[in-house]
């Protein structure tokens, strides 16, 4: 008796396209652990002896990096979408990829600057989050001061992290250029005007009955909720989303621990398929992650390759037809060329040909012509030249007929 064995285990929320938490763990604990044994060997390379004993000058780029980033690369079937957004998405996180308190944060705000610089000065505002928020800068003061390339890299330098308000954060793109947009340190749009609503709702206000002190008192929120806005783009793993079926995105630091990635990782996956990918997981082709100078590790990894059960063809019969039909194509496109000589070569052939009948036709002609006229004249002497002129056309006929061949 043959015994039945299951072939596919149904898991517990009824889909097989769910990350598998022990798998994200031990991907998490093997990478993090490879992470920091690369950091200990950099940091034992750099330590450089003199004859005086260690430099102490040595340069930034010899010394060792702590906190280095953790990605997650992902894969999808089809294109996530059709043209480059350079406007970033949010998926907040349940660890804070900016938690440190050494980290230097740019605003970058609508006109009037000030206002701002008001709100964040203002006691209420929270001094943990204000003394990170080294820089606060307008928008035309941006364009006027930051022309060159040079300014721009200086500036990108200087932040870890560049806040923008949502109003403008799409005018950043040509004042900022390539110099940030290449970069992984994109303007994170941040919601810190000032909105009015009644009921619950939003009030559209009409901008020719505002007056320039209601406009700047409306332009900006209170600093408890441009606070609670900072915080959670802060909190939050960018997203930025090109034409292209791969998307990487960064949901960790090297001194997180192994929970704390795996934690991380499914949320950005959960957020990734419930907002920014069409069709979800059916259009994940392998999820992985990895370090700046690591190889990837799968976490996940698709059996099948399409996204939709339309997309295959079940019936043989009709793929052998369409081999076929390709097989048919790839033929007739490669004989085109020889067809098309065979049949210059036919055409040619058939115009010497005509003009071969031509002549000879008017040949005949001009000797039935001088025949007649012979037999009208009679006499000996006109057979004798009829004769003669018979015998110069033919010799004539077969020299024309070698030339022509």
């Amino acid at each position: 008796m043959v015994s039945e064995t299951a072939l596919i285990t149904k898991v517990a929320t009824g889909s097989p396209y769910q990350l598998d938490d022990g798998q994200v763990l031990r991907a998490s604990t093997a990478l993090l652990r490879h992470m920091k044994t690369q950091q200990q060997q950099k940091e034992e390379s750099s330590a450089k002896k003199t004859l005086i004993g260690d430099n102490d000058d040595a340069s930034d780029e010899e010394a060792p990096v702590n906190n280095e980033p953790v990605w997650m690369v992902l894969t999808t079937k089809k294109h996530i979408v059709d043209k480059n957004r350079l406007k970033p998405g949010k998926i907040s996180v349940p660890h804070s990829l900016n938690a440190t308190p050494s980290l230097s944060i740019c605003l970058i705000t609508a006109d009037p600057q000030r206002t701002f610089k008001d709100v964040i000065a203002d006691p209420a505002f929270p001094s943990s989050l204000s003394s990170r928020i080294n820089r606060v800068i307008g928008i035309s003061k941006l364009k006027a001061k930051y022309q060159s390339f040079e300014t721009r890299r200086q500036l990108l330098a200087e932040h870890d992290v560049f806040l923008a308000d949502d109003r403008i954060v799409m005018r950043l793109v040509s004042t900022l250029g390539k110099v940030f947009y290449k970069s992984t340190k994109r303007p994170i749009p941040v919601r810190i005007a000032g909105i009015e609503k009644v009921d619950g709702k939003r009030v559209k206000k009409d901008p020719k009955k505002k007056s320039e002190n209601d406009q700047k008192d409306s332009s900006v929120a209170s600093p408890l909720i441009v606070a609670k806005e900072i915080e959670k783009a802060l909190n939050s793993a960018p997203v930025h989303l090109a034409p292209s079926a791969t998307a990487a995105i960064r949901v960790g630091v090297s001194n997180f621990t192994a929970q704390q990635l795996q934690e991380n990782i499914e949320a950005v996956v959960k957020g990734l398929t419930e907002k920014y990918i069409t069709k979800g997981w059916r259009n994940i082709k392998a999820i992985h992650i990895k370090g700046p100078n690591t190889m990837a590790m799968p976490i996940w990894l698709a059996s099948e390759l399409w996204v939709e059960e339309t997309d295959v063809l079940e019936d043989a019969g009709e793929t052998k037809a369409i081999e076929g039909a390709n097989d048919k194509k790839r033929k007739s496109s490669a004989e085109e060329p020889k067809l098309l000589e065979e049949s210059k070569k036919k055409k040619s052939k058939t115009a010497d040909d005509e003009d071969d009948a031509a002549a000879l036709a008017a040949r005949k002609k001009k000797l039935q012509q001088q025949k007649a006229k012979a037999l009208k004249d009679g006499g000996d002497a006109a057979i004798e030249a009829l004769a003669a002129a018979a015998q110069n056309a033919s010799s004539s006929g077969k020299k024309k007929r070698k030339s022509l061949s």
